[in-house]
């Protein structure tokens, strides 16, 4: 592995310290800040072309940039400068990745009465009924090639009873292609289903019908136990619970909000809380917190351990245990996602006796989601939770050098 040096003997001496390379260099320590910045220009680059570029593309100018830093790795702007297009390749090429393995056959007009059957992969309780996202369909009229790998469907009316996830249904319904953006530069959906693998939307007539399941399917069994715990929480807390009292914790508990009606969904934006909808950083850090100081107390009483060990350590890792479950029960969102990589980066520096908060743990959470979903840059969920937990942060960090400058 070839060693690049910033040593003063190994940098260029026509550098010169108020030059931009030198002001770089003089902030070497929050150099991997930057790095979620490179990856989201080249992920914003990929997303803003207008046809598909070539699938070596970014794998080329990865290469390249490595070869620049390699050959020029004397020169600090030789070096800055392939670091920096390093970066953007690589967000480019997360993005282009991402954008191939999710391909699937996409509706390419509406189809009307037709018959899917398939197996339920989520069933999301609406205000006026439920919605059905199904895998392995059939459809009639459409061959195998053209069938889409998942498509959502919406059935109004109470049912007798819900579809869990794992079960398997058929139904008569209206499927269409995912709509375009409404205008230029507004929401896409149809990019939104994309990565989420639906080929197709639509809506039943009637309700849906128990089918046995396929013989040559197997496989997602975990993820069916988890959607089936989620959904029966869900439906004990709506239980208990009359009227929308039921449907807001639920929301606040396993982030099933659909059940909302839209007046209720007004009030709560027009109050300003609408962000507690979303699980995120406020959830985790609750939930996280209840398990860490509930078990440290447990601990704390069992004197042979609590004289012995450091009990603090162990409660941090059963937060940790509990943060994942919670990660998953409450249905991974980007939020929930950035909370919990963040929360699992101050258990661990807790774990190591380091510093828990800081704009590094940030940057990597950043990386992390950006890396494996790249397609998440340009929602307001990403957004909004980085930009307020960086700001969050940033004034961590000068409150106590503000602090030591006042003599406090």
């Amino acid at each position: 592995m070839v060693e690049i040096s910033f040593d003063n003997a190994e940098v260029d001496r026509r550098e010169k310290p108020a030059s931009l390379a030198g002001i770089f260099l003089a902030e070497r320590e929050r150099w991997p800040l930057w790095i979620p910045v490179g990856l989201g220009v080249g992920i914003a680059f990929y997303f803003s072309l207008p046809i598909e570029p070539a699938p070596y593309s970014g794998a080329l100018a990865i290469v390249i940039s490595t070869l620049v830093a390699l050959v020029g790795r004397r020169h600090l702007t030789w070096v800055l400068a392939a670091l920096s297009l390093l970066m953007v390749s690589t967000g480019f090429t997360a993005a282009q990745l991402r954008s191939a393995l999710v391909e699937v056959p996409v509706l390419t007009k509406e189809i009307r009465a037709v018959t899917v059957s398939g197996r339920v992969v989520t069933n999301e309780i609406r205000v006026a009924g439920q919605r059905l996202t199904l895998d392995h369909l059939r459809i009639t009229g459409l061959e195998r090639d053209a069938t889409p790998e998942r498509v959502r469907i919406t059935v109004r009316g109470n049912a007798d009873r819900r579809a869990l996830p794992g079960e398997w249904v058929s139904l008569r319904a209206a499927l269409s292609p995912p709509s375009p953006p409404v205008a230029p530069g507004a929401f896409d959906f149809a990019r939104q289903t994309y990565f989420k693998r639906l080929g197709g939307i639509g809506f039943a007539y009637g309700g849906a019908r128990f089918i046995e399941p396929a013989e040559d399917v197997n496989g997602g069994e975990w993820a069916f136990a988890l959607g089936r715990l989620r959904q029966a929480v869900t439906g004990r807390i709506r239980n208990g619970l009359d009227g929308e009292a039921g449907d807001v914790a639920a929301a606040l508990l396993t982030g099933e909000r659909g059940a909302i009606s839209k007046q209720t969904l007004a009030a709560i934006r027009d109050a300003g809380l609408a962000h507690l909808l979303a699980i995120s950083g406020l959830h985790i850090g609750l939930f996280a917190g209840v398990v860490f100081f509930a078990m440290r107390a447990v601990l704390a009483l069992w004197e042979p351990v609590a004289l012995r060990h450091n009990i603090k350590k162990w409660a941090a890792l059963a937060a940790l245990a509990g943060m994942t479950f919670y990660l998953f029960l409450s249905g991974a969102t980007i939020p929930t996602q950035r909370a919990y990589m963040m929360g699992a980066l101050v258990i661990t520096a807790v774990l190591l006796d380091r510093t828990a908060i800081s704009m590094r743990s940030v940057a990597l959470a950043a990386v992390a989601v950006l890396l494996v979903r790249p397609e998440s840059l340009l929602g307001p969920s990403f957004q909004m939770s980085f930009a307020a937990v960086v700001g969050l942060v940033a004034a961590f960090e000068v409150f106590p050098r503000t602090r030591q400058k006042a003599g406090l």
